[in-house]
């Protein structure tokens, strides 16, 4: 379990396979903002629901300069599913082995119905066009997560 991403770190690069099996790289980025989020598994309701506020707001987030990667230990068919019902417009990673959660520290202990349980923390980390980290957010909400990033990032709503 890694520590978590300080603001100014270099974001730990990475090549994960997308919903149809082609590798995307942090590095195809480089000289791009990106936004890299982590969600515990497609198809759930929380996880639905800030994957399709992150489609909602793809073409402002796109105007002004963000990519946007989701990442999950889910398999690419179930990747593939869950974009193709959500109408997801924006590339889905899957992280089967959790390695790169580690390296994000999206993935330890966290806090679920008053319980501490070991699982995927639902995190989003902003890499600037430099490769380094420029906003880290851990235990998001699912619910407006992406007007809440929004303002962070100085982006008008």
């Amino acid at each position: 379990m890694s520590d978590r991403l300080e603001k100014g770190a270099e974001a730990p690069s990475f090549t994960l396979p997308d919903e149809t099996g082609k590798p995307v790289s942090l590095a195809d980025f480089r000289g791009e903002k990106v936004i890299v989020y982590f969600y515990p598994a497609a198809s759930t309701p929380g996880c639905t629901t800030e994957a399709c506020d992150f489609r909602d707001n793809i073409n402002s987030l796109k105007s002004a300069g963000y990519q946007v990667l989701g990442v999950s230990k889910d398999e690419a068919p179930a990747l593939q599913k869950f974009k193709s019902e959500q109408g997801l417009n924006f590339p889905l990673l899957s992280d089967p082995e959790l390695t790169v959660h580690q390296e994000y520290a999206a993935y330890g202990e966290k806090s679920l119905y008053g319980k501490t349980v070991t699982g995927v923390i639902r995190s989003t980390i902003v890499v600037s066009e430099d490769g380094s980290v420029e906003l880290p957010l851990y235990n998001v909400k699912a619910t407006g997560h992406v007007k809440s990033l929004r303002k962070k990032l100085g982006l008008d709503a």
